[in-house]
């Protein structure tokens, strides 16, 4: 890369706008300036070597003529006709600075002649002739002034022409006026040629990123959320292009979780109306039986009423866990988090309910609990554990089966595992178990094992722990839940 093009990327736009406002100043009172001195120095020139000023009046010409006539009698008694021309070069710069011509003539012939002739300077000569060959005349825009000297037994006639001072101070005003009408084109001509390169150099910079950006915003309203902005440039561009990528991705990312949001609630209604759908057939032909008198004994209609309440009281739980999750994912439901020792906690939920769980067939045991502190709400904790125990509990296989609780810590956090010893899960089916209403079983006939929220409410309660929860496949071949949580400072 060049490093021209190094400097232009590096370079942010309040940079190339300090830069062009000194330059829009700069460059025209720099270009201005120096066509100024041009024209002073053309007008100076000319004044020194060129028309030249002339004289206030005749009388000043008249001295000065006499003067340069004397110099040149003086070259004449000194040198020839062959060094005329040398001996005369030191008056030129007298001549050129008085805008005056030196004409040197003898016998009718001229030996030297310098500066320029006009028409009028024949009239001159002859006027000067009527006056017996020497004087001075002038027609008001020529002056000449001729004198006639004898030297060496040679007559000479030294004429000396001039233009009145009101014709050069006529060419002067000229000269001022062109000159100010070339400074007035050139300070526009100088505006525009700056304005032009400077549009060029801060607007183009500024357009480049506005037609990325638009486009970006273009396809983004067009629902192209996987579009990103590659902007290289390093200037004030570039945070608002990697924002743009970030409101991109945000917004990508916030469409994911409403069609996820949207999966979850047409399968939370699948959900609901499968399984209230088993109880309630249930409750139904119970009591139709109880109607139609197919349980005559009091033992067989107390049977069936105790089915229906059994039945009815499987649709309250689910209606209660229903409800939980709903508040849960709305952000309702209470959250009060404290320090805990965690170890303690598993060990007095075992106390609780090992008992229980016993009976149902289901053995709790321990291996390991390191001491742990962490920051939860104990409600919601202990309802976590006790969700993944009832799940371990209704898909057991055995007569008893056993669900081991360890407790260790590392990377920095606690990493708390129940493992069980039931059928297990399919590898590909492990990380469904946490969404609302899944079961390993896709044909969904074993509704009486489980609602499908239990491990749906357990992660979003870990998720307000900032803890992590993950679902493996046990050592023993069942499922294993493993829950990370970060430690809190006694």
């Amino acid at each position: 890369m060049k490093i021209k093009d190094m400097l232009t990327k590096k370079m942010t736009v309040k940079k190339r706008l300090v830069i062009s406002n000194i330059l829009m100043i700069l460059v025209p009172v720099v270009i201005t300036a120096f066509i100024g001195l041009v024209c002073i120095s053309i007008i100076w020139l000319s004044v020194q070597y060129g028309t030249g000023l002339g004289f206030k009046d005749s009388e000043d010409f008249y001295k000065a003529s006499r003067g340069i006539s004397m110099l040149v009698e003086k070259s004449l008694e000194e040198g020839t006709h062959a060094n005329l021309a040398g001996n005369l070069s030191g008056i030129s710069g007298i001549l050129d600075k008085s805008a005056m011509a030196l004409s040197v003539d003898s016998s009718g012939k001229n030996l030297y002649q310098y500066g320029h002739a006009t028409d009028a300077d024949e009239a001159l000569l002859k006027a000067v002739d009527t006056l017996g060959g020497q004087g001075f005349v002038s027609n008001g825009n020529r002056e000449l002034y001729v004198q006639q000297a004898e030297i060496k037994g040679v007559v000479y006639r030294i004429s000396i022409f001039s233009s009145p001072s009101q014709l050069s101070f006529s060419s002067l005003k000229v000269a001022l006026v062109l000159s100010a009408i070339v400074l007035m084109f050139a300070i526009i001509f100088s505006i525009l040629l700056t304005n032009r390169f400077l549009t060029r150099f801060v607007f183009q910079k500024i357009e480049q990123p506005l037609e990325i950006l638009s486009d970006g915003v273009q396809q983004i309203s067009e629902g192209n959320l996987e579009h990103r902005i590659n902007y290289t440039g390093e200037d004030e561009f570039s945070p608002v292009c990697t924002d743009f990528n970030k409101m991109a991705a945000r917004l990508k990312a916030s469409e994911e979780r409403t069609q996820q949001h949207e999966q979850s609630r047409k399968e939370l209604l699948v959900g609901i109306s499968h399984d209230l759908c088993s109880p309630l057939t249930s409750i139904r032909a119970y009591v139709e039986g109880l109607l139609d008198g197919v349980a005559k004994t009091p033992e067989a209609q107390k049977g069936y009423l105790e089915i229906v309440k059994s039945k009815a009281e499987d649709i309250d739980r689910m209606l209660a866990k229903i409800f939980l999750f709903s508040k849960m994912e709305l952000g309702e439901y209470p959250d009060h988090p404290e320090l805990l020792r965690l170890d303690d906690e598993v060990r007095q939920l075992i106390r609780a309910l090992g008992t229980e769980y016993e009976e149902r067939g289901l053995l709790l045991t321990t291996d390991d609990l390191v001491p742990a502190t962490v920051s939860a709400d104990p409600d919601q904790l202990r309802c976590v554990l006790t969700n993944i125990m009832e799940n371990s509990v209704k898909y057991k296989t055995k007569d008893m089966g056993t669900l081991t609780i360890s407790l260790r810590e590392e990377n920095g956090e606690y990493r708390l595992s129940l493992c069980d010893d039931g059928p297990g899960v399919p590898e590909e089916a492990l990380h469904h178990l946490f969404e609302v209403f899944y079961r390993s079983d896709p044909s969904r006939q074993n509704s009486q094992r489980g609602s499908g929220l239990g491990l749906a409410i357990a992660a979003n309660a870990i998720q307000r722990m900032n803890g992590t929860i993950e679902a493996k496949v046990g050592e023993n071949g069942g499922l294993k839940i493993v829950i990370c949580l970060p430690k809190a400072e006694e």
